[in-house]
């Protein structure tokens, strides 16, 4: 009896330990594998035990630790919460500083966190009008709304309700909501009217990060309801990981774009990834 027993609690030992830290170490270094350990395996296990959703979880957190009205700690609660408790496909940040990645860009070194990255590109724009595609927790729409000054407006575009709810909680925390406003609605649905409802004539810049199947419909919409200008910029995440090859292809290839790749990870893992930064030429 006592051997089964210790055989039991062998097993829950090395059952523990394999989720814990062998398979997350072992993951790090594939993005395809991480996307299905994380927001397959892990995720649905603990929609199920806790009968709550991965971005409820994570607005809980933030809630519970994050300063209110500080957007810098509201990002750095979830970045430390995506990094030792809980994935989650955010732009996600690395070790760095701002100014290191902007050197690095300026020295043609595209290896960076991608939240600098797009910290880096907001910071040399200092766009006016900002238009995101897909919000899903509020992450990037944080990021990049503590960046824009006075009188700059951030429409972010988000299709899942449930997301958006919970968005709005993140983007409010941070002291944002009079910054960013939250479209809840499908891009395709959406892109031809915001013209009209919002009064916006073109955009500087637009940071693509919802369906990759989406990107390159969606920046032909935008062309065809002349919410581009020249020297529009365009950052697209996960071109590689889940990846847009189609998009890819279109942009780098388009006389319209001139393209550039910056190397970079998959949110919070070791995985290759990178952001495409295209500049609309007109």
């Amino acid at each position: 009896m006592w051997s089964v027993l210790l055989s039991c609690i062998g097993l829950l030992v090395a059952l523990y330990a394999l989720c814990l830290w062998i398979i997350p170490a072992v993951v790090q270094y594939s993005g395809c594998l991480a996307l299905l350990w994380h927001d397959v395996i892990v995720e649905k296990s603990l929609d199920t035990v806790t009968r709550t959703t991965r971005p409820h979880r994570l607005l809980k957190a933030v809630q519970d630790r994050a300063i209110r009205g500080n957007p810098k700690s509201v990002i750095s609660v979830i970045d430390h919460y995506c990094r030792n408790q809980e994935w989650a496909m955010n732009v996600g940040d690395e070790k760095g500083v701002l100014e290191q990645c902007v050197l690095l860009m300026q020295q043609r070194l595209w290896i960076c966190g991608s939240g600098f990255i797009l910290d880096s590109v907001v910071s040399e724009l200092n766009p006016q009008t900002v238009l995101e595609l897909g919000t899903y927790c509020g992450y990037s729409a944080v990021r990049i709304g503590r960046l824009l000054h006075s009188g700059a407006r951030l429409l972010t575009l988000e299709f899942n309700p449930d997301y958006a709810a919970v968005a709005r909680e993140v983007i409010s925390w941070a002291g944002l909501e009079n910054t960013v406003q939250l479209v809840e609605g499908a891009s395709g649905d959406w892109i031809p009217r915001l013209r009209e409802h919002f009064g916006i004539h073109t955009f500087d810049f637009i940071f693509l990060d919802h369906w990759k199947e989406r990107y390159l419909a969606d920046i032909k919409l935008l062309e065809e309801c002349r919410l581009l200008r020249k020297g529009t910029v365009l950052l697209a995440d996960n071109v590689v990981c889940p990846g847009a090859p189609d998009y890819l292809e279109y942009v780098r290839k388009s006389p319209l774009y001139d393209s550039r790749y910056f190397k970079s990870h998959l949110e919070y893992t070791k995985a290759e990834d990178g952001l495409e930064k295209s500049v609309y030429l007109g």
